[in-house]
C-alpha cells in the first residue's frame, strides 16, 4: 500500500509525539526533542490550518499518550474507578491538552498565510512557547507537564535556565529546530544560519559554568525522611499510631541533623487533633537537640468549610505554610458543578482545599530562611521567585505515592530540578515513595534515595545567597517580551507587503 503525503505527513506527527516523549524522564534522551520538534513542524511547513491543527492534535495525543500515562494509575489505582471509567477519564485528559500543541500548529501555519513572506524561524518558536505557557500556567490552574525546556537539564542549553528560566529556554530549542529545517530547506544564508546555530548552543556550554549564587555559611547537616507509607493505607484511622510512632522514631535516630523533613501530609490528621500530644513534645525535643522540624500535615481554618494543605516548622520556630497552587481535580475541583457530578457518578472522591494566600512569609530551619513548595507546587518557577533573596535553599515535600511505579515521579523530579537551576538553590525534596533526593544549584542530583523504601536521606547543603537573572524577570517577563517580539514582527510584515 503507497502512502498519500497527507497520509504519510500525518504519521510522521505521530512519530514526532512519541520521540517528543521519549527526550523526558525516565526515558532521558533529550536531543529526541529536537529531533521531534523538526519533524513535527515540518510536517505542516505545506499544510492548511486545519490540516496542521489535525497534525498537532496527532503529535499531542502520542506525545500526552504516553507522557501522562500516569493519570491511570492515579485514577484507578489509588481513585477507586473501575478499569473503563478510569480509562476513559485518561483519554479525555490526554485528548484536552492534545489541543494546545494543535493550536500552537493552527496558529503557525494562520501567521504564515495571512503574510507569506512571513518567516517561520522566528514565529514558530514564540507561537510555540506562548501556547506552552497558556497551557502551564493559565488553563486549570496550569498543567506544564512536558514542556520541552525540561528535556534538557543535561545539554548546553540549560546554561541559559538561571537566565532566561523554562519559556525562555524553551523558546531557544524550538529555535533551534526552526533553524535546523532552514539549514536543511534554505541555501541562501546557510553558513551565517549555521555559525548562529553554534554560537547559541556554544553561549549555553558557556553560562552552564557560571556560578549565579555564593555560599554565605557552613554546610547544614540535613535529613530527609521517606515513609513509603502505602496511599491505600495511609488514612485508615487504626494505621494513624503506627505511622506517627515511625515518623518519630526516625526523627529521634537523626537528632544530630540540623534540618529533619518529612513528607506531604506525612501526618494523616489535622492539626488540631495532634498537636498538644505529639507535635509538641516534638518541638521541645528538637529544641533540646538544636534541630529543627519541617513537617506536613492537613489543617482546618478558621471558617468551618476550610481545609488547608499545610508545612509547619517545628523547633526553634513554630510557623505554618498554606499551599497556595492547589493541583486541579486533586485538590480542588474545577468547572462545577460539572465536574462534581462526573467523579461523584464515577464513585471517585477527591480532596476540597482551599489555596493560601501569597503574602505569607518564610519559614525558617537550620539557621535559615527557606522557599516551601508541596507538591504539584515545585513545577512553577515564578511562583516561587518573590522572596528568594531572603531564603538560602528550597524545600519541597512530595507525596507521588498517588502514581505507583509509573513515569511521574522521575517527571516530577525532573522538573524540580529546574527549580534548582532557576534559583541558584540546593533544592531538599523529601517525598513519601520516592523520588528522594537532594539537588544542587545548577541541578545536580548529588543524593537520592531508593524509591518504595521506608528510609532517611541524609547529606549536606550549603546555605546561598544572590539572585539569578531569571529570578529578576521571571516567567511572565519572559512571555511577555515574546508575545511583544511577535507583534512587532508581525507589524513590520506587514508594512513592508506590497
Amino acid at each position: 500500500m503507497r502512502l498519500t503525503p497527507k497520509i504519510y505527513w500525518d504519521l510522521l506527527a505521530s512519530l514526532a509525539g512519541l520521540l517528543y516523549t521519549l527526550a523526558f524522564a525516565p526515558f532521558d534522551y533529550p536531543y529526541l526533542a529536537l529531533i521531534a520538534l523538526v519533524l513535527f513542524f515540518a510536517s505542516w511547513q505545506q499544510a492548511t490550518p486545519l490540516q496542521a491543527f489535525w497534525r498537532g492534535y496527532l503529535f499531542g495525543l502520542t506525545a500526552f499518550g504516553l507522557g501522562v500515562s500516569w493519570v491511570y494509575v492515579s485514577i484507578h489505582d489509588f481513585g477507586g474507578a473501575d478499569a473503563l471509567s478510569s480509562g476513559s477519564l485518561t483519554f479525555l485528559i490526554v485528548a484536552f491538552w492534545s489541543m494546545f500543541p494543535a493550536l500552537a500548529a493552527y496558529l503557525s501555519v494562520k501567521i504564515r498565510l495571512i503574510n507569506q513572506r512571513f518567516s517561520v524561524i522566528y514565529t514558530v518558536p514564540i507561537v510555540w512557547v506562548l501556547i506552552e505557557y497558556l497551557r502551564g500556567y493559565l488553563i486549570l490552574n496550569g498543567f506544564p507537564w512536558l514542556q520541552v525546556a525540561y528535556s534538557q537539564l543535561e545539554t548546553p542549553l540549560a546554561g541559559y535556565i538561571p537566565v532566561l528560566g523554562a519559556y525562555g529556554t524553551g523558546f531557544l530549542v524550538a529555535l533551534t529546530a526552526t533553524m535546523l529545517i532552514s539549514l536543511v530547506q534554505v541555501k541562501k544564508h546557510r553558513s551565517l544560519m549555521a555559525i548562529l546555530l553554534l554560537s547559541l548552543w556554544l553561549t549555553g556550554s558557556g553560562l552552564k559554568t557560571i556560578n549565579w549564587t555564593t555560599a554565605i555559611g557552613e554546610s547544614i547537616r540535613v535529613s530527609l525522611i521517606q515513609g513509603n507509607v502505602s496511599q491505600d493505607q495511609k488514612w485508615r484511622p487504626e494505621n494513624l499510631l503506627s505511622t506517627l510512632n515511625f515518623y518519630k522514631t526516625m526523627t529521634e535516630a537523626h537528632w544530630d541533623s540540623a534540618v529533619i523533613i518529612w513528607p506531604e501530609t506525612a501526618i494523616p490528621a489535622y492539626l488540631a487533633e495532634v498537636k498538644d500530644w505529639y507535635l509538641l513534645p516534638l518541638s521541645v525535643a528538637a529544641q533540646q537537640h538544636k534541630s529543627d522540624l519541617i513537617v506536613s500535615l492537613p489543617l482546618r481554618g478558621e471558617v468551618s468549610h476550610e481545609r488547608y494543605n499545610a508545612v509547619m516548622t517545628l523547633g526553634k520556630d513554630m510557623e505554618i505554610y498554606r499551599k497556595i497552587h492547589l493541583l486541579p481535580f486533586g485538590e480542588y475541583l474545577p468547572w462545577q458543578p460539572l465536574s462534581g457530578f462526573i467523579l461523584d457518578s464515577l464513585g471517585i472522591a477527591l480532596g476540597n482545599f482551599t489555596p493560601g494566600t501569597d503574602d505569607q512569609v518564610l519559614l525558617k530551619a537550620g539557621g535559615y530562611a527557606f522557599i516551601t513548595s508541596i507538591c504539584y507546587e515545585d513545577v512553577f518557577g515564578s511562583a516561587k521567585v518573590k522572596n528568594l533573596s531572603e531564603a538560602a535553599y528550597l524545600v519541597n515535600v512530595t507525596n507521588d505515592g498517588w502514581f505507583g511505579h509509573s513515569i511521574e515521579p522521575q517527571q516530577h523530579l525532573q522538573m524540580a530540578r529546574m527549580r534548582a537551576i532557576e534559583t541558584g538553590r540546593f533544592l531538599l525534596r523529601a517525598t513519601n515513595t520516592g523520588v528522594t533526593a537532594i539537588i544542587a544549584p545548577h541541578g545536580q542530583v548529588i543524593s537520592q534515595a531508593p524509591s518504595f523504601e521506608a528510609t532517611v536521606l541524609t547529606d549536606e547543603i550549603i546555605p546561598m545567597a544572590g539572585v539569578t537573572p531569571y529570578t529578576r524577570l521571571g516567567d511572565h517577563m519572559v512571555v511577555v517580551l515574546l508575545a511583544l517580539w511577535l507583534c512587532v514582527l508581525i507589524y513590520h510584515r506587514f508594512t513592508l507587503k506590497k
